[in-house]
């Protein structure tokens, strides 16, 4: 069941330590299928070296294990209660990469400080709240993902136009229409917050982008009348 989808999360997973978003079983990534509606997604702290795409669970977005032998990542109803709402993602990757997860920590939405920010997400970055006591003897997981619909919701965000979100406390949690791009999503992430970080230190005062460089930057790329890259 779902064999593509299987090879793609699997390959997906391996480029996060790759990518030095990850360290040991730090994250996870999975795809979803809206057909079927049905995910994939790793399971729960087996090592990269032994996991194979035979191992990725497939899940439905009742959180119920459809096919595998394993058990899903343990933040796999994070990732269904945000399937199901956003239905149109097509990949959700969580990481704890150190720049990102230096900056969840700080409580602080990520700021458009320049180009390189506003070529992928179209705007601050947000960083949820804490989940309160509730929520966390709750179902933690699933309720990890209710919050980060909250925000968007709260704030009157996009989920395309900016496809991440900062857990206080936690870390990241990126997306994209394919697990090629939420990965890529993920790294930009990471780079961005890296980049942030020693620009306040060099200059506590240094000015976000202005509106307009933003505007101009993301909608060369992902505009109605984009003309990045290659046709």
């Amino acid at each position: 069941m779902l064999e593509q989808l299987k090879q793609e999360v699997y390959k997906a997973n391996l480029e996060l330590p790759q990518r030095g978003l990850i360290k040991y079983t730090w994250g996870n990534a999975s795809a979803f299928d809206s057909e079927q509606q049905l995910f994939v997604i790793k399971p729960s702290g087996v090592d990269y070296d032994s996991m194979s795409p035979d191992d990725m669970v497939v899940c439905n977005l009742n959180c119920e294990v459809v096919e595998g032998t394993l058990k899903p990542s343990s933040d796999m109803p994070t990732h269904a209660a945000l399937y199901k709402k956003f239905n149109d993602i097509g990949s959700i990757v969580h990481t704890h990469s150190p720049w990102a997860t230096t900056w969840s920590q700080s409580g602080l939405d990520v700021p458009a400080m320049g180009t390189t920010h506003a070529d992928t997400f179209y705007g601050s970055i947000p960083c949820a709240r804490f989940l309160n006591n509730e929520e966390i003897n709750k179902d933690y997981e699933y309720e990890t993902g209710n919050v980060i619909i909250e925000t968007f919701e709260k704030r009157g965000l996009n989920h395309w136009e900016i496809p991440a979100v900062l857990l206080h406390g936690h870390a990241p949690f990126v997306w994209g229409k394919d697990c090629e791009n939420a990965v890529m999503n993920a790294v930009v992430l990471e780079e961005v917050c890296k980049m942030n970080i020693f620009t306040r230190q060099l200059n506590p005062f240094a000015e976000t982008l202005p509106q307009s460089i933003l505007d101009k930057h993301y909608q060369r790329k992902h505009g109605v009348n984009a003309y990045y890259g290659q046709k």
